[in-house]
Order: structure tokens, then C-alpha cells, then sequence
């Protein structure tokens, strides 16, 4: 059974960065990472995704400061954010796409102005 399990969550100040990883065990050849972000009462926001070929894509109000990175080796993916902003807080899912799309149950980032 594969499980996604987000970490790297917590609370920054406004300009820092965190770094969020996600691990997915039981599976392999995850051919689609990516991660979406949750606001209350907010539509849910596609933030970045990676293909298997490394091609990446981007929300336009993260492009420049987040970076999406994977290692197949180690079944994970990372999301480096830096000069977070007060609006990037959010809880952050991470997914895997094998046959099937699976979810990780998210961590939640806060930034502090």
C-alpha cells in the first residue's frame, strides 16, 4: 500500500524559507509529483508539479521563489521555498501519481509578518 507522508512544515517570518519534503512508500516509478496548497475557505492552489523528466511547472505567484526537486532513487520529492510571504500561508499536500493518484495528509506552513 503506498502512503505519502509530507514533512518540513512550521512557522517563519515573512523574506525566510523552509524546505518541505515528501517521502511515498510502498510504490515505486512515481511518474508525477506535485504540491497543492489549502487556504480556509479558499480554492485549493496547484503550487508546483515535476514529470518524470524532470520538466517542472509552476503557479505564477511562486515562480521564482519556490523550486520543486525530486530523487526517484529515494521515492521523494522537495519544495524549496524562499522569500516566503504571509499569503504563501497555507496547509501543503503533496501527491504521487503511479497508476492511481496518491495524497499525503499535509503540513502546515505559516509565515509571520
Amino acid at each position: 500500500q503506498v502512503q505519502v507522508m509530507e514533512s518540513g512544515g512550521g512557522l517563519v517570518q515573512s523574506g525566510g524559507s523552509l524546505r518541505l519534503s515528501c517521502v511515498a512508500s510502498g510504490g515505486f516509478d512515481f511518474n508525477t509529483w506535485g504540491w497543492y496548497r489549502q487556504v480556509p475557505e479558499k480554492q485549493r492552489e496547484l503550487v508546483a508539479h515535476i514529470n518524470i523528466h524532470g520538466h517542472t511547472n509552476y503557479a505564477d505567484s511562486v515562480k521564482g521563489r519556490f523550486t520543486i526537486s525530486r530523487d526517484n532513487a529515494e521515492n521523494t520529492v522537495y519544495l524549496q521555498m524562499d522569500n516566503l510571504k504571509p499569503e504563501d500561508t497555507a496547509i501543503y499536500f503533496c501527491y504521487a501519481v503511479q497508476t492511481y493518484t496518491y495524497w499525503g495528509r499535509g503540513t502546515r506552513v505559516t509565515v509571520s509578518s
